[in-house]
Order: C-alpha cells, then structure tokens, then sequence
C-alpha cells in the first residue's frame, strides 16, 4: 500500500442529477484536495463519475491504496459499495453539508449500505466555504491519514431506560397479537435507487416478526386497468371535498392537471385491491426507477395510504414505506400498533434527512422526503385533508407529471425511530424529539433552498449534527407524533432487536 490516497465521485444512476450537480461535486473535490494537500498528502483522481456498479468495480476493486469518496448529491449506494466490497483499505466517505445539494443524504445512505455488508469506513463532512479552514474537519482528516480510522464520540449512543410497567405491558400486547397473526408486509418491488441498507430479506423479517410477499409493481399497471371510472370519480371528490389544494398548471407545471392526480388515484386504487386481496397488512412500494417512466409518481398515493382520511377507508392507514424501505416499513407498522394500544393517533411519518442547522441555541433537522408523509403531520385532525398541498414533482427527474403530497407539519413531541443490519442482526435505533414551526422567513428559506413541493418536518431529534452524521445508519427515518419511547424500545427488544437509544442528554 502506498501513500496515495485515491479520489473518487459515486454519482446518480441518472444523468440529469448527475450533470445539475457536477459543479458541486467538482467544488468539493477541489475542497478535498485542497486539504489534502494541506497535509502534505499526495492524492491521485479516479477517472469520471461512478455512475453503475460496474463502474465502482472496474474503478475502485483494483486500488490497494486509501480511497476517498466524494458524496455532493445523492448517490447510488452500490457505485461505491459493490467497488470496496471484501476490502480492507482504509475507506472515507466525504460529504458537503448542504441542504440544496445533498451530500449528507448521500453519505448516510451508503454508509449504511457499507454496513450492511460488513465493509468498515469512516465519514467526514463539512459545510465550511473552505473545508482548510475547518479545524475539527482537518483534525479528524488527519487522523484517517494517520491510522485509517477516524472515532467519534460514542456518549449519545445509550441503552434505553427501562420502560415502565404499563408501557411493557403494551409492549407485551403487541408483540403477543403479532405472534398470534403475523403481520404481512406487501413488497411492490426491491429497494429503489440502490438503497442495499433498505431490503432484510425473509431470514431476518421472519426472526423480527413479520412476514413479507413480493408482488411485482408490473402488477399495479395490470390491476390499474381493471378501476373503473366511478371509482375514481369518486376518489378525487373525496380528495377534493377532503380539502387538498392541487396547484395545477403553475409555473413550471403546465402538464400537471386533473388528469394526473386522476391516474395517481387509479394507482392508489390497485394497490388498495392488492393488498386486500393478499390481505397485507403494510406495504413497501419501490416506484423509483423502475415505474418512473411508464406511471405517474407515487407519492399522492403512498401519502393517501398513510392517512386515515383517505378514498374507501377502513378507518385506518395503510402503513406505507416509500422506496420500499423496510428500515422503515417495520418499525412504522410496529409504532402504528403501539399509537393505537396508546389512543394516540395512528399515523407515522416516513423522511428524508435532508439537512439541519441551529436554531435559537437547537440543533434542528429538515426532515423533507418526496414520498409518504400522511396528512395528520399537517392538520392534526384525523377526519380531513386540509394542509395537504399538491405540487407538481419536479420534472428534472420525474418526466411523467404528477403531484406531490406535501404540507408544513405540525408542532409537537415525536418518537423516532429506524431499523437496521449491522453484523447480520437486527438493530433499532429510537430517540425523543420535537417538531417545531420555525419563524415563517427561516421555514420559507430552508424550504426554497432545498425541494419546496415536498413534506417539511423541522425537528429536534434530541442528537446533534456530528452524533446523527457520524452514527446514524440511514438517510431515512420514521416519525410518529407522542412520546412511545418506552414502549417502542420493550417491543423492539421483544422482537429481537438490539436496541440503541441515540440522544445526547441521559433520559
């Protein structure tokens, strides 16, 4: 091994991202080598952006030598993983802190993938003008040139308190009526967009209590056909009268119209038909890529499923997790239970990590995700769709028009929480937080800056910046509004898990 250390830039499966972002990722790789050169280390490029596994492989399995990766925007999680996979030299995952360009969503995401698969790495970030100038940056820099490694403080990562005798006995209830019926959980598809952290299989959803049926997305266009036009019809008065407010035909938007929103409900429709037919009781739907051109986006539907006021409800939601994420999907059916047992509304939020920043003295996340974030985040009442707003997804990456399901959320005390594979176990990381309504300038300037046609949550996760960006393994996370830290801890050690609570002052 020599003393080079190798550079290189995972990218997007698309080229479109890939190419609206290139000055970014060109920026921070300059940044990088700026750096470097700082510390009198010599550096060498790896040719292009790494835009297909084999290009990760054909690139990257050669190099003996420490190699750094560059994550300006979002990446695919195997043009890195599948290139260092069965490696052991000393791997950084380097990431700009941006919010517009999301680097940070990018290096959460594959550094959990890179879990998943026991490959050992270590992360960097910074949001410095120039990364030279950002003393903790350079120290922990050196460090990794120093001894492959870089330690971070471990002090937020906690066992959970013991619950309380009532909040066990919940627990208890739910782990017993999931063992008396499993809950099944409907799979439209694979992970989307190279997300390896996101799929288990069936060895560990059986050993977590669940089962799992794949159904092929080819099936939502086939039972699409089959909706008639009455129902339609009728579920989009009910969107309608509900009080969603669909900004048709605005700037930038001129395809988005009725016509849109009417195809996604025929969407919403089939996989209602689906899962009652197999009588599934959460769903993972994929969408992304594999949908992306044939369908109009997912994302009115998945948010209707994960509302209880929603077209031919049964008075429930339909715990959905966007991008077929079971990192979510499984602990958002497993918190729906415990909302219920606890009289607190049902819903749970699926989001992005997108990017944070202080805000009188907190540190507060932008939780912002394109997909499946229910109604009651925005109105807080179970029986309406008022707060709801659909905006066209932007057609840089979605070519076929369709709207979002998006709103402010709401104030309030939330649980959060996140499954994961570390070691070929299951482990679940669970924290305390709280929503808050930012000053209107602050909420607008963060949502403009980042993808207004999505869901904002601002949200204290009761973690700092460093302890989330050096530890958490997902770019997701699942949010539900009251405090079931308790009993999401018990069921989750029930279940198997091996539990985490991540927060930064002892409970």
């Amino acid at each position: 091994m020599s003393d080079t250390v190798h550079i290189f830039c995972p990218g997007d499966y698309r080229p479109t991202p890939n190419a609206l972002a290139a000055p970014q990722v060109a920026e921070a790789t300059l940044q990088m080598e700026r750096a470097l050169d700082h510390l009198g280390r010599k550096h060498r490029r790896v040719e292009g952006m790494l835009t297909r596994p084999h290009e990760a492989i054909d690139r990257l399995s050669g190099i003996d030598d420490p190699v750094i990766g560059i994550y300006a925007h979002w990446v695919y999680g195997p043009h890195t993983s599948d290139g260092v996979a069965g490696k052991d030299n000393p791997l950084l995952l380097a990431s700009n802190f941006s919010g517009t360009w999301p680097g940070l969503v990018g290096l959460l995401n594959t550094a959990a993938c890179l879990e998943m698969i026991d490959r050992p790495a270590s992360r960097i970030w910074s949001s410095a003008s120039d990364w030279r100038e950002d003393g903790p940056f350079m120290q922990r820099l050196e460090a990794w040139l120093s001894t492959g490694a870089i330690a971070y403080d471990e002090t937020p990562l906690r066992a959970p308190p013991a619950p309380t005798p009532a909040a066990q006995a919940i627990a208890d209830a739910v782990a017993a009526e999931m063992k008396q019926r499993r809950p099944l959980a409907m799979m439209l598809g694979d992970t989307s967009m190279g997300m390896i952290n996101g799929y288990f299989g069936p060895r560990l959803v059986v050993k977590a209590g669940f089962a799992e049926h794949k159904v092929d997305q080819a099936w939502i266009i086939e039972r699409g056909k089959l909706i008639n036009q009455k129902r339609i019809d009728d579920a989009y008065r009910f969107v309608v009268d509900r009080g969603v407010t669909f900004h048709y035909g605005a700037e930038g938007a001129a395809d988005f119209t009725e016509a849109a929103t009417r195809e996604q409900l025929r969407d919403y429709l089939a996989v209602l038909d689906l899962a009652d037919e197999f009588k599934a009781d959460c769903v993972g739907w994929q969408y992304q890529l594999g949908l992306i051109g044939s369908r109009q986006p997912s994302d009115f539907a998945e948010g209707l499923l994960n509302s209880t006021c929603r077209p031919e409800s049964n008075g429930d939601t339909i715990v959905d997790s966007t991008e077929a994420d079971q990192g979510n999907l499984l602990p958002m059916e497993m918190m729906k239970r415990i909302l219920k047992k606890r009289g607190l509304h049902q819903a749970v939020f699926f989001h992005d990590i997108r990017w944070g920043d202080e805000v009188n003295g907190r540190f507060v996340w932008l939780l912002l995700n394109s997909g499946s974030s229910g109604a009651y985040a925005f109105n807080h009442d179970a029986d309406t769709l008022k707060g709801v707003h659909s905006y066209r997804q932007p057609s840089a990456y979605f070519p076929i028009p369709g709207g979002t399901f998006a709103g402010e959320s709401l104030p309030g005390q939330i649980t959060w929480a996140r499954a994961y594979v570390r070691a070929g176990e299951l482990w679940m990381d669970v924290g305390r937080g709280e929503v808050l309504a930012l000053d209107p300038a602050t909420r607008d300037r963060w949502w403009a800056s980042t993808t207004r046609e999505w869901p904002f949550m601002a949200a204290d996760l009761g973690m700092s910046r460093d302890t989330l960006m050096a530890h958490y393994m997902s770019n997701h996370v699942a949010v539900a509004y009251g405090d079931i830290l308790d009993e999401i801890s018990a069921l989750s050690e029930k279940l198997g898990y091996r539990v985490r609570l991540v927060a930064e002052r002892a409970p």
